[in-house]
């Protein structure tokens, strides 16, 4: 899964060496921090910051013996620095380095996915502009309704995305804690002042209860996050899936020069890009049920947690960073026709033009339910083939009683349906 979906920058984050480098950058700070309380020799920091090092070979082929990999990775840099290496991990228990560099990882990784939200809104917005005008047919059930524009939609897309900006910023934030209270969390074995210097400088916040881990709710939030984003991606990669279904063909991935839609039929053209993106949307809300399981452990910790995150963190951000890009890329290319709004709109004759019709009457003394009668009866007609509405309308009697020739033609004018479209504009982009 990671080979084939990653981008080298987001697959990079959980490369072996990036992620012991991690756990290597939060071993030297608590040296450091021991050294300032008179703990760890000048000289010795000095060796361990010359010397520190590691070889992942080496962790793989200690782990192999040790089954720790905490340990192995300790040993590995051991055996580089020497002696000196006994002031490394001390007072510490493995979580204090591995929960505090997940959630370096973790917010490296949602560093990126920030950017792809941002990337996104920027092609949203455009094409949001773009089709500001372009009229089709608004559909509620599945049916036509009443018309909007298809930079509505846009608009409503690129809102819907703002907000997961805001979302994805706060779980960054959520995500951004450490700990290094030692076994149990209760700093039985380090001075508080170690944890306060590593995380201030890693620009981490500490967990003020830890027991001996950074609580999993905080982790359930940043991966249900990375769902809803995932989720949204797949609300549009639906409807666009709609939209370039033979019968409506309003608009259309892009087919590129080459690209070849069936292995039998040589005339198909289909949407595979959008359904990629709503099946790699399941999996990321799979992760999310499973970082909710993660939340409870037993006592003050177990690791059934452990080997949850070690798939579901570089998969999940790797994933939905591969979504974004593709959905940016799709909607960026996205072939839209207007002319196959403007014809899907007429194939019934009217009837979307109901509802002017309908306040119409009540505007001139009709009841609303004598009112809905007359309309529907007339666009009953319509649905079975017997006329378009307008003509129907004018030869009821009824309806003619109340409305005069010009009343009726007055209902059918597509302006007011779009008379509000630059307020929903300003109210969503600004004043641009």
């Amino acid at each position: 899964m990671i080979e084939r979906y990653s981008r080298p920058e987001m697959a990079r984050i959980w490369e072996p060496r990036n992620r012991f480098q991690r756990w290597l950058d939060v071993e030297l700070l608590a040296c450091e921090a021991w050294n300032k309380l008179g703990k760890v020799p000048k000289a010795s920091l000095d060796n361990i910051r010359k010397k520190a090092a590691f070889d992942i070979q080496r962790i793989d082929e200690i782990e192999r013996t040790v089954k720790h990999d905490v340990i192995a990775f300790l040993t590995s840099v051991a055996e580089f620095v020497g002696p000196d290496s006994r002031y490394i991990h001390m007072g510490l228990t493995s979580s204090d380095i591995l929960d505090t560099s997940l959630a370096l990882l973790l917010r490296e990784a949602a560093d990126l996915i920030i950017k792809d939200i941002n990337a996104l809104l920027l092609v949203l917005k455009r094409k949001a502009f773009e089709h500001k005008d372009t009229v089709m047919m608004g559909r509620s059930h599945g049916i036509h309704a009443a018309p909007v524009t298809f930079g509505l939609k846009m608009a409503l897309w690129y809102d819907e995305m703002k907000r997961n900006l805001g979302r994805m910023k706060r779980a960054k934030d959520t995500i951004s804690c450490g700990k290094l209270s030692g076994a149990v969390g209760t700093f039985s074995s380090i001075d508080p002042f170690v944890e306060e210097y590593v995380l201030k400088k890693l620009g981490l916040k500490p967990e003020n209860v830890a027991t001996q881990v950074v609580h999993r709710d905080r982790h359930a939030e940043f991966f249900s996050t990375l769902a809803i984003v995932a989720t949204s991606i797949e609300k549009f990669a639906v409807e666009i899936r709609h939209l370039q279904r033979t019968e409506v063909l309003e608009a259309e991935e892009p087919f590129t020069k080459g690209q070849k839609g069936s292995s039998a039929m040589p005339h198909k053209r289909n949407p595979v890009l959008s359904e990629n993106l709503t099946g790699l949307a399941r999996l990321i809300r799979g992760y999310s049920v499973s970082a909710m399981e993660n939340i409870p452990l037993w006592h003050e910790r177990d690791i059934s947690h452990s080997s949850v995150e070690r798939v579901i963190a570089p998969d999940a951000t790797i994933l939905l960073d591969f979504m974004l890009v593709r959905a940016t890329g799709l909607i960026d290319g996205l072939v839209v026709y207007p002319e196959n709004m403007k014809r899907n709109m007429e194939r019934l004759k009217g009837v979307v033009f109901s509802q002017k019709v309908l306040l119409k009457l009540v505007q001139k003394g009709a009841t609303r339910e004598d009112a809905y009668s007359l309309v529907q009866r007339n666009a009953m007609k319509v649905w079975e083939g017997k006329g378009d509405f307008k003509t129907l309308l004018l030869k009821d009697k009824e309806v003619t009683k109340s409305l005069s020739k010009k009343d009726i033609e007055g209902c059918f004018d597509i302006r007011p349906y779009l008379k509000n479209v630059g307020y929903i504009f300003k109210r969503t982009f600004g004043g641009v």
